[in-house]
Formats: structure tokens, sequence, C-alpha cells
């Protein structure tokens, strides 16, 4: 008996196996629903979304800008400092004065404002001189600094606008819980107040996160900089020094030379 039934509920399984396998590929599958695009999260963020896009775009424009400004060559050329190192060997204050004004860079602005203290002050001295070229300094390496602060601000209020936006979806979603409405528009509103928290927390961070990386970027490159400069300024004074106190020595030798003829 049992060998006659074996085969007979054998094929019975196969039987429904196959008639399994064919309703399944006949039964039409759900569509499963993708992620959501950026323009829908976008909304889904809320208004805190406007100042955070605003945000974005300034940071974005400002590392486009430190991009392009931050570099050697608007510090210290090799140009420069050749012609400069020529001139000064040569005495030529006026000459280098004139060279100055005609470039763009920080070192040629500390040597102009250097050299025309030297030669348009009456009796101006050395330690006179070398004051004017660390003031002149000093403002650019803030300057330096000062323009990359901005990144840092925009790192610290992007997060806390993120937050702004996570309290107000918050609050909508415990709005939504109280309120009197059916059990499908409740749970679609809490939902949308979550949704609205999630956006907008991650948002910020990301924005933040952005900012404060270039940042410290930047401020690697403006502290290497600024310690350049100072190199190119402590090189350019040790050459005006020695020039310098040439000059007053052959004007006294002079002096005396006339002195003596007479």
């Amino acid at each position: 008996m049992m060998k006659r039934t074996a085969p007979l509920l054998a094929g019975l399984l196969f039987v429904s196996t196959a008639f399994a396998q064919d309703a399944a590929a006949v039964a039409p599958v759900p569509p499963v629903e993708g992620p959501a695009s950026l323009l829908s999260l976008v909304k889904t963020g809320g208004w805190v979304m406007i100042p955070l896009g605003l945000a974005s775009v300034i940071t974005l424009t400002l590392i486009l800008v430190y991009l392009v400004s931050l570099r050697r060559n608007t510090i210290v050329t090799g140009q420069f400092m050749e012609t400069a190192e020529a001139l000064l060997k040569k005495r030529d204050h006026r000459g280098l004065l004139a060279v100055s004004t005609r470039h763009n860079e920080a070192i040629a602005r500390i040597a102009g404002r250097m050299l025309d203290f030297a030669t348009k002050t009456p009796g101006a001295t050395l330690q006179g001189v070398r004051e004017v070229a660390e003031t002149e300094g000093s403002r650019i390496a803030g300057n330096l600094n000062q323009r990359i602060v901005y990144l840092a601000d925009v790192a610290m209020l992007a997060p806390m606008l993120g937050l702004l936006g996570t309290v107000t979806g918050i609050i909508k979603s415990f709005g939504t819980l109280g309120a009197k409405a059916a059990d499908a528009s409740r749970t679609l509103l809490l939902a949308k107040g979550v949704g609205e928290a999630l956006v907008t927390t991650a948002s910020g961070l990301i924005v933040g996160i952005v900012a404060m990386a270039f940042y410290a970027l930047f401020r690697g490159r403006v502290q290497s900089l600024i310690a350049e400069l100072e190199g190119a300024t402590a090189h350019l004074m040790s050459l005006f020094s020695a020039s310098f106190e040439k000059t007053p020595r052959e004007a006294a030798r002079r002096s005396v030379i006339d002195d003596d003829d007479f």
C-alpha cells in the first residue's frame, strides 16, 4: 500500500509546485517605490531649507574664491624677489619703489610702503622703516585670516539652522498628535513633521561639515602663506638695512671730503 501511494504523492507534489510557479509568474508584482528625489526632499524640509540653500551657495562661492585668491603668486613671486634683491644691492630705492607700485603681490605692497616711508621722510631711521614694514605685514596677515573666518561662521550657523528645522518639525508632529483628525490623516501629518525634522538636520550638518572641512584646509594654507611672507619680508629688510647703512656712511664721507677740500 505504501509503495503505491508514494509515487502518487510525489506526482501531486510536483504538479502543485509547478502550478504555484506558474501562478507566481502570472501574478503582477507590486511596483517598488524608488528613493525620493532631491526636489521632494527639499520641499519636505520646509521654509528652513531656504536659508540653508543660501548658506550652501555662500559656502560654494567662498570655496571657489579662496581657491583662486589664496595662492603663492598673490603673496610672493620669484620674479619680484629677484628684481628687488638686484635693486637693493645697487641701492636703487626709488627704482624698487617704482617696480613695487606695478606689482600686486603682498610682498610688493610691503616693499612699497617701506620704501615710500624711507624716501619721502627726512631723517628716517632704520627702526622706523622696520616698523612700517612690520605694520603692513601684520595688516595683510590679518586680512588673510579674516577672509577665511566667513567659512567658519557658515560652518557654525548651518547646523543651528538645521536644529531649528528639527524643532519646528517636532512641534508639528506633537501638534498632530493632539489634533482631532482621522487616524490616516494623523499618521500622514505626523510622518510629514518627522520628515521635515530629519531633512533639515541632515542638510544643516552637510553644509556645516563641508564648510568646516574647507575652513581647516584654507586655514593651513593661510598660515603657510603668512610664514612665507614673513620670510620674504625679513630677507628684504636685511638687504635694505645693508644698503641703508652704507648710504649715510657715504654721505658722511662725502661731507668730510668736501670739508677737507674746502
